[in-house]
Formats: C-alpha cells, sequence, structure tokens
C-alpha cells in the first residue's frame, strides 16, 4: 500500500507540478457575489491564483519530502525497526491529511479527481493498519514509564489552543456577521478549517491527556500529529514563495508571522519527536510476521 501511494502521489505531483496549458489567470465572480482571480493555467487551471500556487507547494513538498520519506520509512518498517513505523505513521498522516482535502473539496475539480480518491483511500486504510499494528504490538513496551511526558504533552495542548485560535476565531466572526469567511472564494466550503477543527484539534488535545495520564496511546496519536507539524514549515514557506511569484499580494506580517510562527512549531515538533523516538527501542517484533501458531499458543 505505501509503494502504491508512492508511485500514484508521483503521479499527481508531476501532472500537477509539469501541467502548464491554458489562456492564464481572468476574474470570475462567485455565487456570493464576490469577484475572483482563477489561475486558468495548469492542472489546477479552475482554482484560484493563490490556491493553485498552494497546491502546487504542496506538490513539490510532496515530491521532495513526503514520498522520500514514506518510501524510506516503509523500508525500515519492514525491516523491523519500531522507531521507522512511527515516522512512517506520521507520514502516512501526512498524506492523509494532503489527499483528503483534495478528494473532499479542498480545490476544484479536475481530471486527477479519481487519483485523489484512490491516494485518499489508500492514506487512510495504510495509517489504520499501521496504527491498528502498534496497538496489537502493545504500546507500553514501545513506550517506557521513563518516556518524557511533560514536552509532549505541552506541545500538544498548544497546537490545540493554535488551530483553535487560528481557524476558530475568523469562522466565528463570520457566522455572527453573516459574511463568507475571508479566502472562500468560489468554493462551497473551508475543507482544510473543518478537518484541522474536527478532527486534528481533538486529536492533539486526546494525545495531551494520555500522555500526562502516562497512557502510551497518547505517543502514538501525538507522533502521527508531530510529523504533520513537522512537514508544515516546508509547506508554508512553499506556498508563500509561489503564491508570491503567482502575483498574489501579502503584507510583510502576513509574510513574516506565518513563516515564523510555523518554523517554530516545526522545530518544538521535531525536538519532541527525537525525544519520543530515543526512547523506543530500536527494533521491535512486528506482529504480523509471528508465525500464526506461535501467536495463539499450543493447541
Amino acid at each position: 500500500m505505501c509503494a502504491g501511494i508512492a508511485v500514484l502521489a508521483g503521479i499527481a505531483v508531476a501532472v500537477g507540478l509539469l501541467q502548464q496549458g491554458g489562456p492564464g489567470p481572468f476574474p470570475a465572480g462567485t455565487v456570493r457575489g464576490q469577484t475572483v482571480e482563477i489561475a486558468g493555467r495548469g492542472l489546477y487551471r479552475y482554482d484560484t491564483v493563490f490556491t493553485a500556487a498552494g497546491n502546487q507547494a504542496t506538490d513539490l513538498v510532496t515530491l521532495g519530502i513526503g514520498i522520500p520519506l514514506l518510501v524510506a520509512a516503509a523500508e525500515g518498517w519492514w525491516r523491523g525497526s519500531a522507531r521507522s513505523g512511527l515516522v512512517l505513521l506520521g507520514t502516512l498522516g501526512y498524506f492523509l491529511y494532503v489527499y483528503a482535502g483534495y478528494a473532499l473539496g479542498a480545490i476544484a475539480y479536475n481530471q486527477l479527481f479519481l487519483l485523489y480518491v484512490v491516494l485518499f483511500s489508500t492514506a487512510l486504510y495504510a495509517f489504520v493498519l499501521v496504527f491498528a499494528a502498534f496497538l496489537r504490538q502493545d504500546p507500553a513496551r514501545l513506550f517506557p514509564p521513563d518516556t518524557p511526558r511533560r514536552g509532549p504533552a505541552v506541545l500538544m495542548f498548544t497546537s490545540t489552543v493554535v488551530l483553535v485560535v487560528v481557524w476558530g476565531t475568523p469562522l466565528m466572526s463570520a457566522a455572527v456577521t453573516g459574511a463568507a469567511p475571508e479566502g472562500l472564494g468560489p468554493y462551497s466550503t473551508e475543507f482544510t478549517e473543518a478537518l484541522d477543527l474536527a478532527v486534528i484539534t481533538p486529536a492533539t488535545a486526546w494525545a495531551g491527556v494520555l500522555i500526562l495520564r502516562r497512557d502510551p496511546r497518547g505517543y502514538l496519536i501525538a507522533v502521527s500529529l508531530l510529523v504533520l507539524e513537522i512537514l508544515l514549515a516546508p509547506l508554508i514557506i512553499a506556498q508563500t514563495v509561489l503564491q508570491l511569484r503567482a502575483g498574489v499580494t501579502f503584507t510583510l506580517p502576513e509574510i513574516i508571522g506565518p513563516m515564523i510562527g510555523f518554523v517554530v512549531l516545526a522545530v518544538a515538533a521535531a525536538a519532541v519527536l527525537r525525544v519520543i523516538l530515543r526512547s523506543v527501542p530500536a527494533a521491535a517484533p512486528r506482529s504480523e510476521r509471528v508465525p500464526r501458531a506461535q501467536a495463539d499458543g499450543p493447541r
């Protein structure tokens, strides 16, 4: 499944980066009476200029970091490395996050829609299978009692607060005023905000609670989120650069603020992930490699 994700994602990002045909940007009216600038070029021709440039930046990060990390982590876990397996879990979380957005409405429909659906489905079930494999191995064996708790828990709770403030505040404002959220453009929903608030935010909070309770399952949840947080830094930087190149205008604080914020978050996430992984045994038996007769015991 990981090999399939790597190959299919490679095809998707290649088309997204290399397909450049089209007349170019043009203004379009939305059903809400707003005028937005549509990209008019390449695979993301029906997205706004802002979103199309962001999608290409996501493709760049997926190609340059996501796919190599997925392949390396999958190979390491196949060879029996529990640490590689945990990195694989987080990397699959990244692919699930990206292609859930592509398949469920974060971008305009294009000819790769069915490919996005397959990637979303494969990443989802691969993530579930890896997570379940670690649960079967008994997480207490992977995360001994002396695994640091304070740092990971604080970062998880901080992530919870940041997501609620960053996404919740403008959405609450839009709900009160009755206006469309800023940046909605021609789209029908704010998928990223919905995913972050409905899934990622509760996951960060629950991971922090479980870690403080010395429940090793909290570390499993945290690791799957930490890899995503690390990859968000190059993602935000690449998106900002390509959006500026595409002609999107930002104020200086709008450029520097998110970059610095996500870099700080990524550095903190990398430090916490390193601390957690150092507590994990370098190698651990793969439960699915145990012969059935041995696993079930004598009959």
